[in-house]
Formats: C-alpha cells, structure tokens, sequence
C-alpha cells in the first residue's frame, strides 16, 4: 500500500527561487472526486510531458496514494471531465539541508494567482527535516490547502 508522509507549508519570501532547480515544471492537473472529511480524492495531472492518475485518501500529514502513469491523451481527456476547477502552477525543486522540497506557484484559476506552496515529503513520522527560513506558516492540517479543496473552492456554480 502507498502511504504519503508530508508537510505542507505557505512561502513568506522569495528566497527559494535562487535556490530552485530550473526551470520548472509546468502542471495541470483536475479532480474527478474532490475527497473532503472521510473521503478520498482522484486526481488526473499532466507535468511536463507526463500524465498521472493519482488516488489520496483522507488524511493531513499521513495518508494513503496511489498514483499511476498514464497517456497524455488520455489525462487531456479526463481533465476535460473535472466537475471541479483545473488548476494551473509550476512546481520547483528546492534542496534544504538534505530535504528536497517542492514548491508550488499557482497560477490558474485567476483567484489563485500568488499563491505558493512549499512541501516536504518524509520517510518517517520521526523524521523532523530543518525548516528554509522561507517558509510561513504550516498549512499541513489545514484541509482549505489541499489541492483538491483549492480546486473545489473556486469552482463556479
């Protein structure tokens, strides 16, 4: 069973961008189910020339993905079947005292703009990694900061 172990946190400076691994990757990426309390998401993104089908249970800093490859054509496809908004950023690789870190600048829908991420995945619960001076406040509990509820947020209707 895939198991994720990550933190997430919001980025108070632009501080990372020197340190990023460029250029970045550029994804889209839609939910056909959104999770919420209780329940998982299933997600389609497209990064780069690579397309993935992923399922996340529920969950904040430990939770169950699954995530497996899949035709481009077939990720446009069902991207194109999200009931949900379809949410544009770049992703960027930031290494941190032997951590590596992504981070996330949104930059559809519109309402998102500005908006950057920064997460961590672990190997372990014990695993405590030295926190960038750029990172704000953690955001890893917070479920209004995953992507599929960023993603049902601003969905219209």
């Amino acid at each position: 069973m895939g198991i994720e172990i990550e933190r997430k946190f919001l980025v108070a400076s632009d501080a990372w961008r020197a340190l990023a691994r460029h250029p970045g990757t550029a994804m889209r990426q839609g939910y056909l189910a959104a999770g919420g309390p209780g329940l998982p998401s299933l997600r389609i993104r497209i990064a780069g020339a690579a397309a993935f089908l992923t399922v996340k249970g529920p969950g904040g800093k430990v939770r169950a993905e699954f995530e497996y490859p899949i035709p481009q054509a077939d990720a446009e496809a069902m991207l194109a079947l999200s009931p949900l908004a379809v949410l544009s950023k770049t992703r960027f690789e930031v290494e941190h005292e032997g951590h590596l870190w992504t981070v996330d600048t949104f930059h559809a829908p519109a309402a998102l703009q500005g908006l950057v991420l920064a997460e961590v995945e672990l190997a372990d619960l014990a695993t405590d990694p030295p926190l960038p001076g750029w990172l704000g406040a953690e955001v890893t509990d917070d479920p209004r900061f995953t992507n599929a509820a960023l993603a049902a947020a601003l969905t219209p209707g």
